[in-house]
């Protein structure tokens, strides 16, 4: 694989894996461990493992055993409808255990908590919530049911993430841009970064950089265009002239914005150690932004714990947030050393037929829900990294919308 190529894939997937759940999960199967588990024979079929001793269990037995925990994570692949059936049945359950739950959400910012609010206190219509709350595409079939839940059993529901455009900032001009952020903007983000090195930024390098060399170079001749459906689509070439355009245009804005040449980083022409440097800068402002979610939902869910004594949380976020007590997990431990948490973390599976799991899969949560591989999203590689620069040209399109003149005006 070209430098090119593999720097376009790792700038792909540093901006993706902040949005995405299901990109994180590692499905493989090596050392399978089976337990005579019938098949999982639809979408919405999934099977409850206990994490400790990797026995099968009934979700009466899971939400008996979560009932103990003051916070329960679960994480999620986005849009994966058996993991959203099996977070609505959680819910319910430990709501018959514990009346006094909360729902947080990554899936809701923070500055519009009011609106989440007014929507749960009859205020505002649905519809409202969705635009003037900016709501995921999939709020409607995915979330929803744990809204109305909470709207009819009196139950809080946190707007736990930080806003988009403050993650836009900090993955653009780093954590530096949060003193140039005026209030009450800068209370909707944490007050306080986590980004120092350890087992969670190692699992973002380490998946950024096998993400990136694994592209279209790597595959089997025979599995680059199945049954012709490359055809018209723009070339291998013709792409990579774009991503390189695009990625000099990006250079050229830095450079104005901060007087330094940063042209003379870009990826083309330049040595293995350049790119290697600047791959690096990048995933860390990339890690920086993973990171301000992160901060962010601990903080959102420690702040309500503190000021609701007694409740207890079910919070739902991207698995790879949660998975294996890292991200948000370990830094709402930070934040709040004797709260007892868990974590559901789903395996995608497979073999559908004969589900089966492995230790390393087993110890990502107290337990793992053993659900259906997503649906492949490219069978012919020169669309999927037409996508991939699509997505990173969008991206590269978003602008910060803070700037240090923004905070002297507010001054």
């Amino acid at each position: 694989m070209n430098k090119l190529r593999a720097f376009t894939l790792a700038a792909f997937f540093a901006s993706l894996v902040v949005c995405s759940g299901v990109l994180a999960n590692d499905p493989s199967q090596a050392d399978n461990t089976t337990a005579n588990i019938a098949p999982l024979s639809d979408v919405y079929d999934t099977v409850w493992i206990r994490g400790e001793d990797g026995t099968v269990k009934t979700l009466d037995q899971v939400a008996d055993d979560l009932s103990r925990f003051d916070v329960v994570f679960f994480g999620e692949f986005h849009g994966h409808s058996g993991i959203h059936l099996a977070q609505m049945q959680v819910f319910r359950a430990l709501q018959q255990r514990n009346a006094d739950m909360t729902l947080s959400l990554e899936q809701f910012e923070r500055d519009t908590q009011p609106l989440l609010d007014q929507y749960l206190a009859g205020e505002i219509g649905e519809k409202v919530l969705e635009e003037d709350g900016r709501g995921w595409p999939n709020y409607e079939q995915s979330y929803r049911p744990l809204v109305e839940f909470s709207k009819d059993n009196g139950l809080p529901v946190v707007a736990a993430n930080a806003p988009k455009q403050i993650v836009i900032c900090v993955s653009k001009k780093g954590p530096e841009i949060l003193d140039e952020i005026p209030m009450p903007d800068r209370s909707w983000a944490a007050a306080e970064l986590h980004i120092e090195e350890g087992a969670y930024l190692d699992k973002y390098r380490s998946f950024i950089m096998s993400s990136s060399t694994h592209g279209p170079d790597n595959k089997d001749p025979d599995d680059v265009d199945k049954n012709g459906k490359c055809a018209k689509t723009e070339t291998e070439a013709e792409v990579e002239v774009e991503v390189e355009a695009e990625t000099d245009e990006k250079d050229n804005e830095s450079s104005a914005a901060t007087g330094k040449n940063t042209h003379a980083m870009a990826p083309t022409g330049e040595s293995g150690e350049d790119m290697s440097e600047m791959m690096q800068a990048m995933i860390m402002k990339s890690f920086s932004s993973q990171v301000l979610r992160d901060d962010t939902m601990a903080e959102s869910i420690a702040k309500h714990l503190q000021n609701n004594p007694g409740r207890k949380v079910l919070h739902l976020d991207g698995n790879f947030h949660s998975a294996s007590h890292l991200g948000t997990v370990e830094r709402l431990k930070l934040r709040m050393p004797d709260l007892k948490i868990a974590v559901i973390n789903p395996i995608a599976v497979k073999d559908n037929d004969s589900p089966a799991w492995t230790d390393e899969d087993a110890a990502t949560g107290d337990y793992i829900l053993l659900v259906r591989e997503m649906p492949e999203m490219f069978v012919c590689e020169a669309r999927e990294l037409e996508f991939q620069r699509k997505t990173i040209k969008k991206r590269m399109g978003n602008k910060c919308v803070y700037s240090q003149e923004t905070a002297q005006q507010e001054e």
